[in-house]
């Protein structure tokens, strides 16, 4: 079992920065990939970024690129995800996952864990 746990999330005015961490426990060995997710209220839950456990590749979606930076520490079994420049668009729960396969982010089937969320909220 992987167990992953949120931390970071809060208030921030636009234009501010938030620093998320997801710390991931347990059988983390088995983790190939590991991605934070975001839901709005009343959206679907949509990809954020992405980064490969054992090589630190990473993927983002075209909303976040240049704003957001996803990052792992192996010794502390950690992945965080830097947010600069956010906007009143950013607001929402931002979930982590863990997926053991190779399955591509923005599948329907992506991730074996998840975490509970950290709620994030940007004010205009």
């Amino acid at each position: 079992q992987v167990q992953l746990v949120e931390s970071g999330g809060g208030l921030v005015q636009t234009g501010g920065s938030l620093r998320l961490s997801c710390t991931v426990s347990g059988r983390a060995f088995s983790t190939i990939t590991v991605a934070w997710f975001r839901q709005a209220p009343g959206k679907e839950r949509e990809f954020v970024a992405g980064i490969s456990w054992t090589t630190g590749s990473t993927t983002y979606a075209a909303a976040v690129k240049a704003r957001f930076t996803i990052s792992r520490d192996i010794a502390k079994n950690a992945v965080d995800l830097q947010m600069n420049s956010l906007k009143p668009a950013d607001t929402a729960v931002y979930y982590c996952a863990a997926d053991r396969g190779s399955r591509p982010y923005l599948g329907a089937d992506y991730g074996d864990y998840w975490g509970q969320g950290t709620q994030v909220t940007v004010s205009s």
